[in-house]
């Protein structure tokens, strides 16, 4: 059975006050949160050790935004599995559209992040989806289905979630018709071995929103990036429906 993932993306924001003062708004909304939901906080590095301090006994699980792919080396602004696992982390988010388009990302490189995080022990969230010009020339499946088929390479589909995340609704306000979602969600579903990998939509999701998203059958959970960032906001999507 397929679980619910429900993962924020703080991208570059918070520091560790900022971070320290969010969980103190936060924790109060997962106190009726349903047992089947998984809820996730891919928070930037500086973040990760006072998280995983004040995280015990909570319903959330710590997650990064990058792995590297050795276990150590003269890899200068990296971060290893090792390091990670010593922190606590459970996830970690993996060729995100931002580190592809910014900093170079392929998916040989994607291939190579995914298997070092569960080497770890680490759950990585391949992230995949289109741009606005592909989209617009029907290119959506072929490339997503691309990507899946070299990001996927002897990767462990028991220990994966993916996230739907179309490039052009991220971040944009402009957010991909759930039905829509739902469809490419369902594609991906048939182009990968185990049916059980959780698939989330990622792209501009919010409070008002999200009860919608997350009534289609296909999708699983949502990554969520500028609504996270709040306590009350992040709160009202982990307890979509209720």
């Amino acid at each position: 059975m397929r679980k619910k993932v429900i993962a924020g993306n703080w991208k570059m924001y918070k520091t560790q006050a900022e971070a320290q003062e969010f969980l103190q708004g936060f924790l109060k909304h997962l106190t009726e949160t349903p047992d089947d939901r998984e809820v996730v906080l891919c928070v930037p590095y500086t973040d990760l050790w006072l998280l995983s301090k004040n995280l015990h006994g909570s319903r959330i699980r710590l997650g990064a935004q990058n792995i590297h792919w050795a276990a150590e080396g003269a890899y200068t602004g990296e971060i290893s599995g090792p390091m990670l696992a010593e922190a606590g982390v459970r996830y970690v988010v993996v060729g995100h559209s931002e580190r592809r388009q910014y900093f170079g990302e392929t998916d040989d490189t994607v291939n190579l992040r995914l298997k070092a995080a569960q080497e770890f022990g680490i759950t990585p969230i391949l992230c995949v989806g289109e741009t606005k010009q592909q989209r617009s020339t029907g290119q959506t499946e072929p490339f997503i289905f691309n990507q899946l088929e070299n990001d996927l390479v002897d990767v462990d589909q028991s220990n994966l979630v993916i996230a739907y995340e179309p490039i052009w609704a991220i971040g944009t306000g402009d957010t991909c018709e759930p039905d829509e979602a739902n469809r490419v969600i369902g594609l991906i579903r048939e182009q990968i071995d185990n049916p059980d990998v959780p698939i989330q939509y990622g792209g501009s999701v919010k409070p008002d929103n999200i009860d919608v998203i997350m009534a289609q059958p296909e999708i699983d959970g949502v990554l969520v990036g500028g609504a996270s960032l709040t306590p009350d906001s992040f709160g009202r999507i982990v307890n979509f429906g209720l």
